[in-house]
Parts: structure tokens; sequence; C-alpha cells
């Protein structure tokens, strides 16, 4: 095999055409990387969020360059949401091959801090979401013969943080469903992976900083000191993501992947 037969081996490995996915919180930041990368592949991505206008938003940029998107309102905490929401894609498209579970809130509070609504609103945007939209898509990923599911995680599902009680519960949990996922839907061929950004330059990480009263500018500039000498961007994780619904990880299950710029190295 030549290098020209190499270079095309590994681009049909990496092709999602005719794949079907959805990806929550996809109307900006990591989310919505992950739904271009994917609709670069030529999968035809359902783009979750509350935000409607913001998901619309990733559905023109996906559309502007040659790829296939919709937008679907979703609240991602409710059991009804979420149900409609496949019901359209599988209306749509007929089926659902990957699950992209990125929904996720932060507030930068010690358990002192925190309100009881505020633990609540972040494990369920953070977590509960990740059950309901797995509950509603993985019998459609059985009958099709498999899938997989991608959960976005964080370095602090591996390690603690300051000031993010209940951030650092809701994306450990997050880790460990994963893994508890991977081993009860083998059997059905939906391999369930973890990736796991360290910061990344999103307006999620710009609404820490406000939180914390730091000066955003001034993050980014500290964050030299990671090994790799930068804040991560959406792609970063987004090319992660590809790997880990491509075939190139056709035996990986069960894993997570840190994405950190070497921040837990």
């Amino acid at each position: 095999m030549d290098v020209k037969d190499v270079r095309n081996r590994a681009g049909q490995l990496l092709s999602l055409e005719g794949k079907v996915a959805i990806v929550t919180g996809a109307a900006s930041g990591i989310g919505r990387g992950i739904a271009a990368r994917l609709a670069e592949m030529g999968c035809a991505v359902a783009v979750l969020d509350k935000n409607l206008e913001g998901g619309m938003e990733t559905v023109a940029e996906i559309e502007r360059s040659g790829g296939m998107a919709i937008a679907i309102p979703c609240d991602v905490r409710l059991r009804s949401d979420c149900r409609e929401a496949v019901s359209r894609t599988i209306a749509a498209h007929g089926r659902i091959d990957i699950l992209c579970n990125n929904a996720g809130i932060v507030l930068r509070k010690d358990v002192l801090a925190l309100e009881e609504e505020e633990w609540d609103a972040v494990l369920d945007v953070t977590l509960k979401s990740a059950y309901l939209l797995s509950h509603e898509t993985i019998p459609h990923m059985i009958r099709n013969g498999g899938g997989a599911i991608v959960n976005t995680g964080s370095g602090w599902a591996l390690k603690g943080g300051p000031k993010a009680a209940s951030y650092c519960a809701a994306k450990g949990g997050l880790l460990n469903l994963t893994r508890a996922m991977a081993i009860d839907h083998g059997k059905d061929n939906i391999r369930v992976n973890c990736v796991c950004p360290g910061d990344i330059d999103t307006p999620m990480l710009e609404s820490e900083c406000h939180q914390l009263g730091e000066n955003p500018e001034q993050f980014m500039k500290e964050a030299a000191s990671r090994p790799l000498h930068r804040v991560g961007t959406p792609g970063d994780v987004a090319n992660a993501v590809l790997f880990l619904v491509s075939e190139m990880s056709t035996w990986i299950t069960g894993a997570h992947l840190v994405v950190d710029g070497g921040g837990l190295a």
C-alpha cells in the first residue's frame, strides 16, 4: 500500500458520511465546535440547545461550509424536550448514530455558598441531561446495529477544583456514568467514551472568570504556564470527539481522553 492509499484509508476511517448525530449545548463554544467538525466530515447534525438563536447560528455556519444541520430547541433538563428532540431527529433523518452529551453549566461556588436550586441546576444540565438523551437515543442505536456516544467531561472529572463543588460532582458523575454505560451497552455495539477538556476559550470560560472576579485576558496570559503554552480551542476538543466517534476507535469504549494542553501532566 503506497502513501496515497494510506491517506485515502485514513480519510475513510474518519469519514462520517451517511451518519446522523445529536450534539447538545451546540449553540456556542465546544458544542458548536463539535457540531461543525462532525458536519465537516459528512455527518448530518441535530443541533440541540435551549438557545434557539445560537443554535440557528451554528446551523448557518455548518451550511455555509456545505454541511447539513437542523436546530432543535431543547431544555436538556426536561424529559419531554429530550424525547421531542430525538423524535424530530428521527423524523428528519431516520436514524441516530452519534450522541454527544456536551451541555453543561458551571457555578464557581463551594458547598457553603451554593444554594440548593443552584446545585440542582448544575447537576440537571450537566449530568441528568446525559441520562435523559441516552435513554431516548440508545433504543434507536440498537435498532441500527450500534452507535457511538461521547460525553463531555472535564479535567475536574479526574481531580478536584476550587469553588466548583457542583461542577466537579457533575463531571465526576458523568465520567463514571460513561463507564457504566460502556459496560451495559457493549453487547449492543454501542461505544461510550468521555472527552475531558481543560480550559477552553469559550463563553463559559469567560463567565467563570467573571464569577471569580478575574480578568479574562489576564487569565489567558497566565495559561501560558501550561506545557503547550495556551488555552484550548473548541476545535481541539472537536478533533478528539471526531476520533472517538469514527472508525479510528472501534475498540475503544469506557475510556476518557484528556484534552488539556498538558494541564494535568
